[in-house]
């Protein structure tokens, strides 16, 4: 009996973290596909047959420069997990298999990447990017979050690393394999699960940064979605039902990757936990 009481009170309280989690995205896609007036008059009612509208997607997907918001978006996104994953791998093989003086102190250095959180220099960032002449461009973005992903990407990589067995790297050099196919053919095919795990914690934060295109971004040309639905907001007049929908559409992406990744995803985060 204890046990189930134990085992019910863990259910209802991940049932409640649910609900609190999914509840706000469901009332966003509920409601943009609902008229203005019954956004605010039943916001929490689904969609009927009166209420129905789809003004917001006709407006969204109508709007100029969305489907180059979306763009922008996908090319930071990609671009920039591609780079962390590549060179968080390659640093944290490096890191575990190559000791030498300073490495613990070079480990912990890129730790506190984890803990500061990189808006912190949002001041010291703009004008790197200005002396550089990268304002206002796509590499800017890049840049950042590629620095923003590779502390938690090596932190993560680096406790994968060192559980592949060394025999499987001795074995590797007695056949005379160098170390780039090494690292390539024996050892990144054994992190597909944290590999999988680091690029859903880079994407998602990517995806929905606002601060940083912000600041570093000026034109509708660089502009990415996150930041591109601000258009539809005003001083005084904000068009809901193209805001809703807008961020219904940003939404679908990180779904799908999570989709094709959740697999993966789940062997990353489960690996390790009974050690």
């Amino acid at each position: 009996m204890r046990s189930k009481i134990s085992a019910f009170g863990v259910h209802a309280v991940l049932t409640a973290y649910t609900f609190l989690a999914v509840a706000p995205i469901l009332l966003v896609v509920m409601n943009s596909f609902k008229s203005r007036a019954a956004i605010f008059g039943a916001p929490v009612a689904p969609p009927s047959a009166a209420t129905f509208s789809l003004i917001g997607y006709n407006k969204a997907l109508g709007a100029a420069h969305v489907g180059w918001l979306f763009f922008n978006s996908i090319v930071v996104t990609l671009v920039s997990m591609g780079f962390v994953l590549l060179l968080g791998a390659m640093a944290a093989w490096a890191l575990t298999e190559y000791k030498f003086r300073g490495s613990t102190l070079l480990a912990l250095f890129l730790s506190i990447g984890v803990m500061v959180p990189i808006r912190l220099g949002s001041i010291a960032i703009l004008t790197m990017m200005r002396n550089a002449h990268l304002n206002d461009t796509l590499i800017a973005l890049i840049l950042v979050y590629v620095a923003q992903g590779l502390p938690l990407s090596i932190f993560i990589l680096s406790e994968f690393v060192e559980q592949i067995p060394k025999d499987l790297r001795d074995a590797a050099r007695c056949d005379g394999v160098p170390e780039t196919r090494i690292f390539f053919e024996v050892i990144a095919p054994l992190l597909r699960p944290a590999i999988a795990t680091v690029a859903v914690f880079t994407i998602v934060p990517i995806w929905n940064d606002l601060w940083f295109p912000l600041i570093l971004t000026s034109s509708d040309t660089t502009h990415t979605i996150t930041l591109g639905v601000q258009q539809f907001l005003g001083q005084y007049v904000t068009d809901w039902n193209a805001v809703l929908a807008a961020l219904s559409l940003a939404i679908v992406p990180v779904v799908v990757i999570y989709v094709i990744f959740s697999r993966q995803l789940i062997r990353g985060v489960t690996a390790g936990a009974v050690k």
